[in-house]
């Protein structure tokens, strides 16, 4: 499913009207209705109940009185109040409000401190509220009238249907500036929209509903329209079937290149995810001086000792020369985790990255040797993939974690571009964006897999799945399986999941993504 900006939205709505035929009063009818059946599901039933309806004097408050009129023709006694400036009502919302108007329903002001005495009551006695106030176009800052409404609808602790997006929530970026509405369930219109799945928003939209709501599947799937979520229809596309004849040949030999002195967990971690990925064949390649304990630590990895200027380090011309020599004999290579941040490492992994010819993924400390040079990123012979969490992506680009969540698309995106890789962006929402521009959304995980080594499994993850498939496509397979896995670890270990139980639950959840794909 596909994920919109503010300003491709905008888009849809303009050309289901040029080209389709379809009013915007059409589709705001369409809005409310389903709004209305959404706030019936919510609370149960709606008949006999007080709905205390906020409605801006934008199209978002031309949804909330189409709303207001099917909840009340099912029997709730609706309270409706006006945020904006009545003066300002826009065409079509002001018909609306016309129509409650003729069947004899107040719509209410709130222009003082008598109006807000009103709102207090009727939120007080609410058994629902329904936010129409401000829509997908906020930006910035609440003005405080509406910011006290959006105070009062919080306190209030009740039951809180949002129409698009919740008020005070930035759409394209999640952004909440003061506060926001926070809703139980968020109606969606069209497309959903990045607002709803990063922080802070994500945490404000509660259960989210996307409805077409009668838009033309041809707008709703246009290819200009760039983000897209990974959800299990894309998951089960992707996902590899192996066939009877297969060896372990031919689901994929990967070289990990990881592990340094005091952070070996890292690379067994990862190298045993590549596995559990379904790949055949994993070497790993150490420091000499580490190889004896990560040889008895995994017995199905194989493990290979290359020469050390520094006990526990990689690095120099000799090692250089022997990884590049030996990932000849690869089908993907897996360099970082865990391979430490010394001068001579950092040197290493920049020779690497410009000389090794086969799919190449780079996580944490890879990533970390390359914050001086990203443009090396370039000079790769195939297109890079980079698994950075926030921190890490901030490192790389010279800026803040502050200013990466000003607008974490547009800057993955661009990065991308600039770069010419594949970024893997690792966050509550972890995103995906290729240098094409397109970017992706992940649908699984949880806040429990905020555990230490869950990203070197999500690296292991998709290395294992880059001779399966192609390569540029394993980051999204990869991240979803990651994801699955660890909601099925969190199902029993909860906060006290560990990254050896995402780990260990991989198998699981490709074979619960194979089910799915048989039905």
């Amino acid at each position: 499913m596909k994920v919109s900006l503010v300003k491709e939205m905008r888009l849809v709505d303009k050309r289901a009207g040029e080209v389709y035929g379809l009013p915007e009063i059409l589709l705001m009818e369409n809005a409310g209705r389903q709004t209305a059946a959404a706030m019936t599901d919510l609370l149960g039933s709606v008949r006999g109940k007080s709905i205390c309806i906020l409605a801006g004097s934008g199209n978002n408050g031309g949804d909330a009185f189409v709303a207001a009129r099917y909840l009340y023709n099912e029997g709730a006694a609706v309270k409706i109040f006006l945020t904006g400036n009545p003066e300002h009502i826009k065409a079509s919302p002001a018909l609306m409000q016309q129509a409650l108007t003729a069947m004899g329903i107040p719509v209410h002001g709130l222009a003082g401190e008598r109006d807000m005495d009103r709102l207090r009551l009727a939120l007080r006695f609410a058994d629902g509220i329904l936010d129409g106030i401000l829509g997908t176009g906020f930006r910035g800052t609440l003005r405080p009238l509406v910011r006290q409404a959006v105070e009062l609808v919080n306190a209030a602790k009740k039951p809180v249907l949002a129409i698009d997006i919740p008020s005070g929530v930035e759409a394209d970026t999640g952004g909440v500036n003061e506060t926001a509405v926070q809703a139980d369930c968020t109606m969606t219109l069209g497309l959903s929209k990045p607002g709803h799945y990063l922080s802070p928003g994500a945490e404000h939209a509660g259960r989210l509903i996307v409805d077409g709501i009668g838009i033309p599947r041809q707008l709703l799937e246009d290819d200009a329209i760039l983000q897209e979520l990974i959800d299990e229809d894309l998951a089960k596309a992707l996902l590899p079937q192996r066939p009877r004849a297969a060896h372990k040949g031919s689901c994929g030999r990967i070289l990990v290149i990881a592990g340094s002195r005091g952070m070996t967990g890292a690379a067994a971690m990862c190298s045993l995810a590549a596995l559990r990925a379904g790949c055949g064949i994993v070497t790993l390649v150490v420091p000499e001086s580490l190889q004896p304990l990560l040889a008895v630590k995994l017995t199905e990895v194989m493990t290979k000792a290359i020469p050390e200027e520094e006990a526990g380090i990689l690095g120099g011309k000799k090692a250089a020369e022997m990884l590049t020599a030996l990932s000849e004999d690869y089908d993907a290579v897996l360099i970082g985790p865990g391979l430490g941040r010394a001068v001579t490492t950092g040197e290493l992994v920049r020779t690497l990255i410009k000389a090794v010819d086969k799919p190449l993924l780079l996580d944490a400390d890879a990533i970390y040797a390359l914050c001086e040079e990203p443009e090396l990123l370039r000079e790769a012979k195939q297109v890079p993939v980079l698994t950075p969490h926030l921190g890490e992506m901030a490192g790389l680009l010279g800026l803040s974690v502050a200013d990466l969540r000003e607008d974490l698309v547009g800057v993955a995106r661009d990065a991308a571009a600039k770069y010419k890789a594949i970024f893997v962006l690792k966050s509550e929402c972890t995103l995906v964006a290729y240098p094409d521009g397109h970017v992706y959304f992940t649908t699984k995980g949880n806040a429990g897999m905020a555990t230490a080594g869950a990203g070197d499994v999500l690296a292991g993850t998709i290395a294992g799945l880059m001779k399966q498939m192609p390569a540029a496509k394993a980051p999204l397979l990869g991240v979803y399986l990651h994801g699955l896995a660890g909601d099925l670890a969190d199902e029993e270990k909860a906060e006290g999941l560990i990254a050896g139980d995402i780990l260990a639950q991989l198998p699981a959840a490709r074979r619960s993504l194979q089910n799915q794909s048989k039905k």
